[in-house]
């Protein structure tokens, strides 16, 4: 690869860059969805898009309060499980608006599934070693 043309090497790098990007997207359930809605018009979801369930935003603070206290490895593996349960769900449940072509209601889900996210962020930092 290093014998060939520097243009050849440029147009690697870039398309390499490219794919990378793409997978990483497509990996991941959140970016995906929200991939799915800017291909099809649909502005980008906003945290305001759930529709302010109240029963939602109380897990949701109920859930960073926990996270708020002091480290405790068996509520940390509560909050991961619980986490790890509603994505799981709340992937279901988009796949099947999507299916339906029901894009505002795929993304009230993705802007749910973007709390989640943020509760998962911050499960991590947590459970890094200061």
């Amino acid at each position: 690869f290093a014998v060939r043309l520097q243009k050849e090497q440029y147009y690697s790098e870039q398309h390499s860059s490219l794919i990378n990007k793409a997978y990483q997207t497509l990996l991941n359930p959140l970016s995906r969805g929200l991939y799915l809605l800017e291909l099809s018009g649909v502005e980008p979801v906003q945290e305001t898009d759930c529709d302010a369930d109240s029963a939602f935003l109380m897990e949701i603070m109920e859930i960073n309060e926990k996270l708020a206290e002091p480290k405790n490895e068996d509520i940390l593996e509560e909050i991961e499980t619980l986490i790890k349960v509603k994505q799981e769900e709340l992937t279901r449940e988009v796949t099947a608006a999507f299916e339906r072509d029901d894009l505002q209601e795929a993304k009230k889900l993705l802007a749910k599934m973007k709390y989640f996210a943020n509760l998962e962020d911050k499960l991590k930092a947590k459970k890094i070693p200061s």
